[in-house]
């Protein structure tokens, strides 16, 4: 027989209603404990005692009456405990059968004591009284020895011939779990038992050990004794809930499901498992799993649960409602009223959040609430459950995977992408949508910076823009094609490009270093200042930022005393004397001279460009000359074609430029106003 008894003492994490109780208290084929062989000494069975040749039993009885002194007669035991003591002997003139066979009793005056047959040196048979001649018959290996379970009638029983010895280890009696029968004495019990006694007759005291532990909120030592418990009765289905219990303890949610489902394997009518595990569906924010385990064959719910229960369904729908119309303030309200009400353990709501965050651009904080999902490594593989109409762990690898891309993560992206992509193999238009998106992004970046490394700045801008088509919120591409602009000399696109950047990811350190230094150089030094501050917050250790800071300091002073002694530099200021042109010509910084004829169709097609450039470099000192009305002056400096433009550093001549295009005359004052 293959016996297990469904015990009380499970620790009681969820208490069970008056409703319930008679229905968890039945015992069952397998709520018995199987009883291995005793380790002391074979019991002979009924059948074995029949055939017992007489010398034999002469030899029991011999043994009796040789301590008693009276005709030996067994003894019926009454009032047996399970846990193997004796409550009481009855004893009579008539032999009656004992309960378990192999075993003979005899009664006599004062209060009987089971003996262990251990006690006594060996002495020759004829030393025995009433029936010494049938000891030879005897089975015990020290013929002058009582035999084993005989009981005596006082605690001295050493008679005359009888030699003694001291007993070397302790003699214990045994508590009935095992074979060997109640009342037996099993030397040194309580400190090694047999492996027979261990596989099973102890698996309930381990249990019981880990209840204790249990109680007291030892999880982790509860653990371990639940652990043994079942090493020794595998399918338990008590031990399975007990240990569920204690992971869920320890915050191990997910393997606690995973014990849960496997205690319902070996006992699918388990109703406090199927309570238990429902609580815990709830914890995990999944309720079309909670209501199929708390409404387990119609059976009405704990009320607590149905409310929470009810509550986590109403949240998930109007999350997905709110979802459709991308209200991403509504989906982090409700996800928050849903976590309050218990589902406080669900990756998947968990995930929700972030991905909201995401969209409204809080990239860091999206980022921080994903870290406090657990690894889906070791995730269940049974009774899968879904958010949104996706698998909840791709779901979950989904968002990761497009938080890990805006941070600049892409070969994490990729993987996670592809890890949903495995687990959803329904191929959920927006799973595919991620992977595809992460793998053409990746793919942009990678290429587009082997491109930049090898001076190709140009074509390097259009591979990352190309990237964007995929991902228009990717504040790394648009970081990296502002680096492109930068090496270009175009640094208003340059500016424009980290604005998208920061306003994706804001304080993104290298999208701040290259805004700050494109407002350098465009002379936009109080912009430049500025950014420089909030790095030097950032950095207060780096100390290129620190004197990047001193330079822009410097300049904004340096064109704040120009400003004031020029008094203008907002617009392109006319020179028609040679004193004027001479006092232009000799300021400090760069002045750029701008010769034109109003008749001439390039001068008219250049002329608002310098206005522009003008406005767009404050620090360089634009001046035009008409070669019509200061024709003098336009002789005197060698002027043959229009439009021509020369440039002045402190005083001297530079550069000079006929008919320039608009890229090379920026270029140009560019370079020398570094």
């Amino acid at each position: 027989m293959s016996h297990y008894r469904r015990h009380s003492l499970e620790p009681s994490i969820d208490s069970i209603t008056g409703k319930y109780r008679d229905s968890l208290t039945f015992r069952r084929d397998d709520d018995v404990i199987d009883k291995p062989d005793s380790p002391v000494r074979p019991r002979r069975s009924s059948s074995s005692a029949a055939a017992a040749t007489p010398a034999a039993s002469g030899s029991s009885s011999s043994s009796s009456g040789s301590v008693s002194g009276k005709p030996a007669v067994t003894s019926q035991l009454t009032n047996r405990s399970h846990s193997g003591e004796l409550s009481g002997l009855t004893g009579s003139g008539t032999k009656n059968r004992n309960p378990k066979p192999g075993h003979r009793r005899s009664a006599s005056a004062g209060t009987p004591l089971i003996y262990s047959g251990l006690g006594f040196s060996p002495v020759s048979n004829n030393n025995s009284r009433g029936g010494g001649g049938g000891g030879s018959g005897a089975t015990s290996p020290n013929p002058g020895v009582l035999p084993t379970g005989n009981i005596c009638p006082s605690g001295r029983i050493l008679k005359t011939g009888m030699a003694t010895r001291a007993s070397v280890k302790p003699e214990t009696l045994f508590t009935g779990t095992a074979n060997y029968g109640h009342g037996n004495i099993v030397r040194n019990a309580g400190k090694t038992k047999t492996s027979a006694t261990m596989e099973i007759g102890d698996s309930e005291e381990v249990k019981k050990a880990g209840n204790e532990m249990y109680r007291k909120g030892n999880f982790v030592e509860a653990l371990s004794f639940y652990d043994r418990a079942i090493s020794m009765s595998p399918e338990n289905p008590a031990y399975r809930s007990n240990r569920a219990a204690a992971l869920a303890g320890l915050g191990r949610l997910e393997e606690a499901v995973k014990e849960y489902i496997e205690a319902l394997r070996f006992d699918p009518c388990y109703v406090r498992v199927h309570q238990r595990l429902g609580s815990l569906y709830l914890r995990l924010g999944e309720g079309e799993n909670a209501r199929r385990h708390l409404c387990f064959s119609g059976q009405c719910p704990d009320q607590a649960d149905l409310q929470r229960l009810q509550i986590l369904e109403k949240q998930v729908r109007l999350c997905t409602e709110a979802r459709k119309i991308g209200d991403w303030r509504t989906v982090i309200s409700e996800i928050d009223v849903a976590i309050a009400n218990g589902a406080d353990s669900s990756p998947q709501l968990v995930a929700c959040k972030a991905e909201a965050l995401l969209r409204l651009h809080e990239v860091k904080d999206s980022d921080l609430c994903l870290s406090s999902i657990p690894r889906l490594d070791h995730r269940r593989t049974q009774e899968k459950a879904k958010l949104f109409g996706i698998m909840c762990d791709a779901y979950v690898l989904c968002v990761q995977a497009q938080v890990d891309m805006a941070l600049g993560r892409f070969e994490n992206a990729v993987l996670k992408a592809e890890r949903a992509m495995t687990i959803d193999r329904s191929k959920n238009p927006e799973v595919v949508s991620v992977l595809n998106n992460v793998t053409n992004v990746a793919k942009a970046r990678t290429r587009g910076n082997e491109l930049f490394s090898s001076g190709r700045y140009s074509e390097a801008s259009v591979v990352y823009g190309d990237g964007l088509k995929f991902d228009a919120f990717n504040s790394v591409l648009y970081c990296n094609r502002a680096a492109c602009w930068f090496k270009l000399g175009m640094w208003d696109e340059s500016v424009d490009d980290c604005n998208q950047a920061l306003r994706i990811q804001p304080n993104y350190i290298k999208a701040l270093l290259r805004r700050a230094a494109s407002y350098g150089k465009l002379g936009r030094w109080e912009d430049a200042v500025r950014d420089y501050e909030v790095l030097r917050k950032e950095l207060p250790g780096d100390s290129e930022v620190a004197e990047a800071l001193e330079r822009a300091k410097a300049a904004l002073s340096s064109k704040s005393e120009e400003h004031k002694y020029l008094g203008f530099n907002n617009e392109v200021e006319e020179v028609s004397t040679f004193d004027k042109f001479n006092t232009a010509t000799s300021l400090p910084g760069i002045s750029v001279v701008y010769f034109k004829s109003s008749s001439n169709r390039q001068s008219e097609a250049i002329s608002p460009f310098v206005n522009t450039l003008c406005l767009r470099y404050p620090l360089v000192h634009f001046f035009k000359v008409d070669v019509d009305e200061s024709s003098a002056l336009a002789k005197a400096e060698g002027i043959k074609k229009v439009p021509t433009f020369k440039i002045y550093k402190k005083g001297e001549k530079v550069k000079e430029m006929v008919c320039p295009s608009h890229k090379l005359l920026e270029d140009s004052v560019t370079h020398f106003l570094l």
